[in-house]
């Protein structure tokens, strides 16, 4: 078998190949099979360890769609506040950062009381800064464990 080490000079296409070490020894394969394989660890390698480059319109486009099939808890984390969303007053699908950021009364109650928690993922920092929001501008309308998960900091 061949071996194809990260080379982090270069910008892999989804015909490169690459070498990973797996379960059952190291694996040889395209890069556009592995994120078929394993695409949460492909992001990885991209995003949090910045150990591959890659070409973004022919394999990181297709990565995240992939991401959304194979693992979408993982790819609710990633996404965010990115997320497109069906957000009540708009005619389309926009970002969730755009009512967060604009109105965060509408969004806690669409997010929180709506049940849409599932829809988009909120870190505990984008929580508490939601949550100090709401709790400014009208602090009767949240729940109670929002209001003690504010006061534990």
């Amino acid at each position: 078998m061949d071996i194809y080490p990260i080379d982090s000079e270069k910008i892999y296409l989804s015909s490169d190949y690459l070498t990973l070490d797996c379960e059952d020894g190291p694996k040889s394969l395209k890069i556009g099979e592995w994120l078929l394989v394993d695409p949460v660890r492909i992001h990885k390698m991209i995003v949090k360890e910045k150990v591959l480059k890659v070409d973004q319109n022919e394999v990181f486009a297709p990565l995240v769609s992939k991401l959304r099939r194979a693992d979408y808890e993982y790819y609710l984390k990633i996404t965010g506040l990115n997320m497109m969303i069906d957000f009540p007053g708009y005619s389309s699908e926009i970002r969730a950062r755009i009512p967060y950021d604009t109105d965060p009364i509408a969004f806690y109650k669409w997010w929180r009381k709506g049940k849409h928690e599932n829809q988009v993922y909120l870190s505990p920092a984008y929580q508490f800064m939601l949550f100090q929001k709401v709790s400014a501008m009208e602090p009767k309308i949240m729940l109670k464990k929002d209001l003690e998960f504010l006061k534990s900091f």
